[in-house]
C-alpha cells in the first residue's frame, strides 16, 4: 500500500509491502517544491502533479516503489467538517438522516455531488459524530493525475484524522482536555485544535517564522492567548510534532509558552512502538517519523479502522468509531482452516529461527531512540486503594531549591527509573529550601504519596502541599538541602 500526502509544496510518501511474517517493508519519499502544487483546493496542473509522484515512486529510498494501491492522506482545507453530539440510545439509521440533514443546513454543497462519512465516538450519555465530506469534482483531477501512472486510490483519509490517530492513545476519557496539535516546519507552525473526542472546527491555526532570532516559544504564547480569548477556551497541552520539533527542549519549552508540551516523538515510541516495529528497512537508510506524520497517521488509521473515504463508496456511510477494528472476515472451510493452520506454524517455526539474528536495527531505522520498558514494582499484601492515577500520565515539574547543580536532573532520572513518564526540571525561586517539598493538585494526592514513597531512599521526611487548579503540573516537587 502507498501511503501518498501532498500539500502546496510537498510531496510526501511512504510505500508498505507486508512481508511473510506480518512485517512491512519499507521505502519513502518527501520533498518540497519551490513551484506550487495546489491553488486553494483546486490542482494546479495535473501533470506536474503527477510528475511530482511519479518522481517519488522513481527515487524513494531504499529502492523505487511499484506498488499500485494508494491511500491518499489530503489537507484539511479539501473537506467540509461537522461535530455534532446525538444521544446514545439513538438508532443508526437515525444518526444516518440526522447527520445528512444537518450537514445540508450548514453548507452550500450538493451532498449527491460529494463522497462523506462520519465516525462515531462515545462520549458518556452521547455519541459524538465527527462527518467529513468532499466534493468529487475535487477528485476527478487528483484521480486524473494518479491514473497517468496507474495509481488506484483505496481510501481517503482527512489530514486531521490521521493527526488525531497519533495521539489518541494519549486521551482518556474522564479527563476533559482542549489540544493543540501544533507541527513546526522550517519556516511556520500549523496545527488545529482537538478535544477528547477529534476534531474541534476546521480552522488551521498558522504562524510564519519571519526571523530565525525571535525565539518560536513566544510567538506561540501569544498566538495562544489571542486564540484562547478568541474561541473562549483554555489549552491544556500542545502536541508539538514536525522536523524542527526535534530541536525543541521540553522543559523550558513547556515554562515558556506556559502550556503542558508533549513532543509527539515521545508519545510515537511510548505508545505506537508495536506499529514501528512492524517497519523494515534497509541498515544502510534511515528516516525520522517526524517527517511522515501525515503517512504513518495515515497507516495507523487503515490498520485499525479501514476504509474511511472511497471515491467508488456511497455517499453517506458510517465508519467504525476511532477505537475500533476493522470487520470480522467471513466463514472459512475447513479444508482452509487446515492449510492456513500449517502455514501458520511453518511461520512460527520459521521466525523463531530467524528471530534471533539481527537483522537490522530499530534504532538506525526510525532515528528514534530506543527505550527500556519500566519494570514494574514487585506486589505487596498490603490491601492499597485503587490508584486514580498513571505514573506515566502524570505531569512532574522538579525545581532545584538546593543550590546544587544537577541535582534537578538527577531526581528526574530517579522518577523516570520509578516509570513516571512526562517530566520537566527547572531552578527553585531560590536556593535556600531545608525541607523536600511535593506539592500536588487536589485531585492527586494520592500520587504526592506514591512519589514520596518511591524518593523515600534519598530523603526522609517530605512536605506535602497542594497546589493551584491553574498549574499546568499536576506535581511540582521542591529539591531541598536534606535530599541525599
Amino acid at each position: 500500500m502507498i501511503y501518498l500526502y501532498f500539500n502546496q509544496k510537498e510531496v510526501q510518501i511512504l510505500a508498505l509491502k507486508k512481508t511473510l511474517l506480518g512485517q512491512q517493508e519499507l521505502s519513502f519519499f518527501n520533498k518540497r517544491y519551490e513551484a506550487n502544487l495546489l491553488e486553494d483546493t483546486e490542482i494546479k496542473n495535473i501533470d506536474f502533479l503527477a510528475s511530482a509522484i511519479k518522481e517519488g515512486l522513481n527515487l524513494a529510498t531504499p529502492q523505487a516503489i511499484n506498488e499500485k494501491n494508494v491511500t491518499l492522506i489530503l489537507p484539511q482545507k479539501f473537506f467540509f467538517f461537522l461535530k455534532t453530539e446525538v444521544p446514545t440510545d439513538v438508532a443508526s439509521s437515525a444518526i444516518d438522516n440526522f447527520v445528512k440533514d444537518k450537514a445540508k443546513s450548514l453548507s452550500s454543497i450538493n451532498f449527491e455531488e460529494a463522497i462523506s462519512n462520519y465516525l462515531e465516538l462515545d462520549n458518556q450519555k452521547q455519541k459524538t459524530i465527527l462527518f467529513y465530506a468532499i466534493e468529487k469534482r475535487i477528485l476527478q483531477k487528483i484521480e486524473q493525475a494518479l491514473a497517468l501512472l496507474d495509481l488506484k486510490i483505496e481510501n481517503i483519509i482527512p489530514q486531521t484524522l490521521a493527526y488525531f490517530k497519533l495521539f489518541e492513545k494519549t486521551l482518556r476519557k474522564e479527563k476533559k482536555e482542549i489540544i493543540l496539535y501544533a507541527s513546526y516546519q522550517r519556516d511556520n507552525l500549523f496545527g488545529y485544535l482537538y478535544d477528547n473526542y477529534g476534531l474541534i472546527n476546521n480552522k488551521e491555526i498558522r504562524l510564519e517564522i519571519l526571523e530565525k532570532s525571535i525565539e518560536i516559544e513566544f510567538s506561540l504564547k501569544e498566538k495562544i492567548s489571542s486564540i484562547e480569548k478568541e474561541e473562549k477556551i483554555k489549552i491544556n497541552r500542545i502536541i508539538l510534532a514536525g522536523e524542527e520539533s526535534e530541536n525543541i527542549r521540553q522543559d523550558t519549552f513547556t515554562k515558556t509558552v506556559g502550556v503542558w508540551t508533549n513532543p509527539l516523538k515521545r508519545i510515537i515510541i511510548n505508545f505506537y512502538k508495536d506499529y514501528l516495529d512492524k517497519l523494515i528497512v534497509s541498515q544502510e537508510k534511515s528516516l525520522s517519523i517526524l517527517n511522515y506524520a501525515e503517512c504513518f497517521g495515515g497507516f495507523i488509521f487503515n490498520e485499525e479502522n479501514g476504509i474511511f473515504l472511497n471515491i467508488k463508496g456511497k455517499t453517506f456511510n458510517k465508519a467504525s468509531s476511532l477505537s475500533a477494528k476493522k470487520m470480522t472476515q467471513p466463514f472459512i472451510f475447513r479444508k482452509e482452516i487446515f492449510i492456513f493452520a500449517v502455514s501458520f506454524l511453518a511461520s512460527f517455526i520459521f521466525f523463531m529461527v530467524i528471530s534471533n539474528i539481527d537483522s537490522f536495527n530499530t534504532n538506525k531505522l526510525l532515528v528514534l531512540k530506543k527505550v527500556t520498558p519500566t519494570l514494574s514494582p514487585k506486589p505487596t499484601f498490603t490491601p492499597t486503594p485503587t490508584p486514580n492515577f498513571s505514573k506515566k500520565d502524570l505531569k512532574i515539574k522538579v525545581l532545584n531549591g538546593s543550590g546544587i547543580k544537577g541535582k534537578a536532573a538527577e531526581v528526574k532520572d530517579i522518577l523516570k527509573e520509578k516509570g513516571y513518564g512526562e517530566i520537566i526540571t527547572d531552578n527553585a525561586d531560590n536556593f535556600d529550601y531545608k525541607k523536600t517539598e511535593i506539592n500536588a493538585k487536589k485531585d492527586k494526592s494520592q500520587a504526592a504519596l506514591q512519589v514520596k514513597d518511591d524518593l523515600k531512599d534519598y530523603v526522609t521526611s517530605v512536605k506535602i502541599g497542594e497546589l493551584k487548579e491553574n498549574e499546568i503540573a499536576d506535581l511540582v516537587i521542591i529539591i531541598a538541602t536534606d535530599f541525599k
